[in-house]
């Protein structure tokens, strides 16, 4: 059985860092993509990074590019998002998610379609403040 489990969230003050992981269980991390999303509230669900065996990162928000970076360890199944310099904007649920498939889309922006990433986590809140 797929899973996806994030953790990490939490509150954080303007100009700090937080790290989440994905935890994986159900199939092996290795040759499989894994994207990262969030949802702001009253916001559509956003691609930010995702990250594959071919491509180790893919940007969708140019509004994280030079503090978000996205990692993964095979040997813990685990995919990690470390957001730096955090600002109130990046305040949302933070979710990970896949289809399975070897790549990252290659479109500008990564949109969520529950057809085309079949496996979402629970999400993990995320609030900086001011």
């Amino acid at each position: 059985q797929v899973q996806l489990v994030e953790s990490g969230g939490g509150l954080v003050q303007s100009g700090g860092s937080l790290r989440l992981s994905c935890v994986a269980s159900g199939f092996t991390l290795d040759y499989v993509a894994i994207g990262w999303f969030r949802q702001a509230p009253g916001k559509e669900r956003e691609g930010v990074l995702c990250i594959s065996h071919a491509y180790p990162s893919t940007y969708y928000a140019d509004s994280v590019k030079g503090r978000f970076t996205i990692s993964r360890d095979n040997d813990k199944n685990t995919v990690y998002l470390q957001m730096n310099s955090l600002k109130p904007e990046d305040t949302a649920v933070y979710y990970c998610a896949t289809d399975l498939r070897r790549i990252c889309p290659t479109t500008a922006t990564m949109s969520y379609d529950p057809k085309q990433w079949r496996y979402l986590g629970q999400g993990t809140q995320v609030t900086v403040s001011s």
